[in-house]
């Protein structure tokens, strides 16, 4: 057991200055904490990709009316998912006005300015950040509880009743403390991005956009033999583009990543919107994607897990969501930390509020909803299969074949089925599967 009236260096320690850990410092600090929030790199955000689309609307309650200042480029009021193959492309594309109006929906932002913003919430709350600090382990005491960590500072171990881990997908803290068991590549996927500058008044007009309308592309069979998926979305000067390829099947093929990405670049029902941006940043970043599958025992005695670090990504398909994620669980990985120091116990017992908190919440409960739905998003026939049946059914629909009587539907499913090599038990079946998930 921990005691909490040892004497220790402060309340609780942040390791990541992420969305999660910002949010846990937040929580911590305005009830009065003493807290240290440690960040890597030189600012918080500063080791992030460019930009990225992000659901804030959990803020509502941290942040009241955040979106009068929060460094967003553009929100998202158009959302559209496309289907891929060589020659071909069908999009389903949805606009809300709400959606441009508060309290919006989704936003595009530049995560090196999202992420600093949050931190400085965390600052004016009293958080002390700490920058260019990397934690390199963690302490215990006699029982094994965590009760402080080391850094690469001189004389850098620094003491706390409750350490909050937000230290990324491949997190060290969690992963020493044992709480990590799924480490298999097949439950990661690699997110590889380019940032093209565009003329503001240029992106507005192929994307159909003005103001500061925004538009997120999501794609299917836009990456070869590689399971995955791509993006297009909108900034208010650049546009990013990107692929998202299952680790696994990146490894046993010889496309690079910057390969795939320019063969979508050039596809037909993309080269339109990309055509004379300027390079301004190449980036990459690991993800994890399994949802349940993988998530890491969150709680031990002395610290929780939140963030990427407990593998809190939603990728789903229709939903790919993370920060949103991210900032819920340290919101509430912070009010856990409060109510145990305040009950004086930070054993594992102490802290279990903070997985109730995550299962009573979205959190948890849309990965449970759709536990089901990375497998089957990433499964070769969605991957590889049905693009080509789908889009070979709509173009037949549309074709006019004069003289020739236009065939029914019936008849080009079960043309377009057989020839896509797609049989009906396993069409029946990952019909069901989606419909459990999604429905």
């Amino acid at each position: 057991m921990t005691d909490v009236d040892v004497d220790v260096d402060v309340d609780v320690i942040v390791v990541g200055g992420g969305p999660a850990g910002s949010c846990a410092a937040i929580v911590a600090a305005r009830a009065g904490l003493s807290v240290v929030l440690l960040e890597r790199g030189p600012f918080p955000g500063s080791k992030n990709m460019y930009g990225g689309v992000v659901y804030p609307r959990i803020l509502d309650e941290l942040i009241p009316e955040w979106w009068l200042e929060a460094p967003i480029q553009r929100w998202v009021t158009r959302r559209s998912t496309m289907l891929l193959t060589d020659t071909q492309a069908l999009t389903v594309d949805f606009r809300a006005e709400a959606w441009g109006k508060p309290p919006y929906n989704g936003a595009t932002a530049y995560r090196p300015d999202f992420d600093n913003w949050l931190a400085g919430h965390a600052q004016a709350a009293g958080a002390q950040l700490i920058t260019s600090t990397t934690v390199t382990g963690l302490l215990r005491d006699a029982h094994g509880a965590v009760v402080g960590v080391r850094t690469d500072r001189p004389d850098g171990d620094l003491t706390a009743r409750v350490v909050i881990a937000c230290d990324g997908v491949n997190s060290f803290l969690a992963k020493e403390a044992g709480l990590y068991e799924h480490t298999d590549a097949k439950h990661f996927t690699l997110g590889v991005k380019e940032t093209l500058a565009l003329p503001k008044d240029v992106i507005d007009e192929r994307f159909g956009v003005r103001g500061r309308e925004g538009v997120d592309i999501e794609i299917i069979g836009a990456t070869g033999g590689v399971n995955g998926g791509g993006f297009l979305y909108t900034n208010l000067d650049t546009i990013a583009v990107g692929v998202v390829l299952k680790l696994s099947k990146l490894g046993a093929q010889q496309h690079r990543p910057e390969q795939i990405i320019a063969n979508l670049k050039q596809h037909p029902g993309i080269a339109p919107l990309v055509q004379d941006g300027q390079l301004k940043e190449y980036s990459a970043h690991v993800i994890p994607e399994a949802g349940l599958k993988m998530m890491p025992k969150m709680t031990m005695a002395g610290m929780l897990v939140a963030g990427d670090a407990a593998a809190l990504c939603l990728a789903a398909g229709i939903w790919l969501e993370g920060v949103n994620f991210a900032m819920a669980s340290g919101m509430y990985a912070g009010q856990t930390a409060v109510e145990a120091i305040a009950a004086g116990d930070v054993r594992e017992e102490g802290l279990a509020g903070y997985r109730q908190r995550l299962s009573d919440t979205f959190v948890l409960r849309d990965h449970r909803k759709l536990h089901r739905a990375p497998e089957l998003v990433l499964s070769d026939r969605v991957q590889h299969l049905y693009p080509t049946m789908v889009a070979n059914v709509v173009e037949r629909m549309f074709r006019v074949d004069n003289p020739a009587p236009k065939p029914g539907l019936r008849r080009i499913l079960a043309q377009e089925r057989k020839g896509a090599g797609v049989r009906r038990r396993d069409l029946l079946r990952d019909g069901w599967s989606g419909l459990r998930s999604f429905g």
